[in-house]
């Protein structure tokens, strides 16, 4: 790796570290096949260690992933950017942040059991693919907001859909 004057650091490749780091979530979004649902399942083990391994009360878990949410937003949007970018791609598929930010909306006041935590993994999934209105639109939006913004909507569908099976104890 070597440093550019003054600028971020950057792999042999050309690639900027930082950027591709967030983009493919520490790459899990190399995995194959389908580095999407790597993704997703990456954001989904990160929780389940917070909520399974630390034991935190549920406003401070729901703290927790609010700031995640946040943070994979405002790094995400960014490193989308660039990697799409310096790979010559408009939204490659190795960029999983989307993934994550969006499957961790769809957590969103889950409780730490495999059963919501599953639900709201397929049905992240079912809509990030599916693409029902507006999210596939969201995909018009410029560079990584487009990558982004399109599974951010995909989770708050998905998260529609578990307030409704938690409001009628099916999960």
């Amino acid at each position: 790796m070597s440093k550019q004057q003054g600028g971020p650091i950057v792999t042999p490749g050309g690639k900027t570290l930082w950027a591709w780091t967030v983009a493919t979530f520490f790459g899990a979004g190399l995995g194959k096949p389908g580095p999407g649902t790597w993704g997703s399942v990456g954001a989904l083990l990160l929780w389940a260690a917070v909520a399974w391994g630390v034991h935190p009360a549920p406003h401070t878990l729901l703290l927790v992933l609010l700031a995640g949410i946040a943070l994979s937003m405002v790094l995400g949007v960014p490193a989308a950017t660039i990697a799409a970018r310096e790979s010559g791609r408009k939204d490659p598929g190795f960029v999983v942040i989307d993934e994550v930010t969006g499957q961790w909306i769809a957590l969103l006041w889950s409780c730490a059991c495999w059963r919501q935590a599953l639900a709201a993994l397929l049905l992240f999934r079912l809509f990030d693919i599916a693409k029902p209105f507006p999210v596939r639109q969201l995909e018009r939006l410029p560079e990584g907001w487009g990558i982004v913004f399109d599974d951010v909507a995909a989770g708050l569908y998905a998260l529609g859909v578990m307030a409704v099976l938690r409001f009628n104890h099916w999960i």
